[in-house]
């Protein structure tokens, strides 16, 4: 099969699987347990996702200037400072670390 029969098949599984969630009974999602795990999944998504930001360059793994913004914001964070504050340190980190050569 070629890559449209593919990307169709994708989106015929993607639509099926959106339409299966209407047929999920109301009171399974309105349960307690049903919101800590939708809570428990999203945190670990957003961990994933910024940890492989973080130190992938393609396949390879990069220890870059990325990581020391990554550790920099982390720092922000547990100071509790203002999530604003949050980006423009870590932002502000990552330049500095790539003006000094380290990525």
């Amino acid at each position: 099969m070629n890559l449209w029969g593919w990307l169709l098949v994708a989106c015929a599984a993607a639509y099926a699987i959106k339409l299966a969630g209407w047929r999920v009974p109301a009171r399974w999602l309105e349960s307690p347990r049903m919101t800590r795990v939708a809570g428990t999944l999203t945190i670990g998504l957003l961990a994933s996702l910024t940890a492989m930001n973080a130190v992938a360059d393609g396949a390879a793994v990069a220890l870059d200037a990325r990581l020391g913004a990554l550790a920099v914001a982390a720092l922000a964070l547990l100071l509790r400072l203002p999530f604003l504050l949050v980006v423009v340190l870590g932002a502000a980190a990552a330049a500095l670390l790539r003006w000094a050569g380290v990525g």
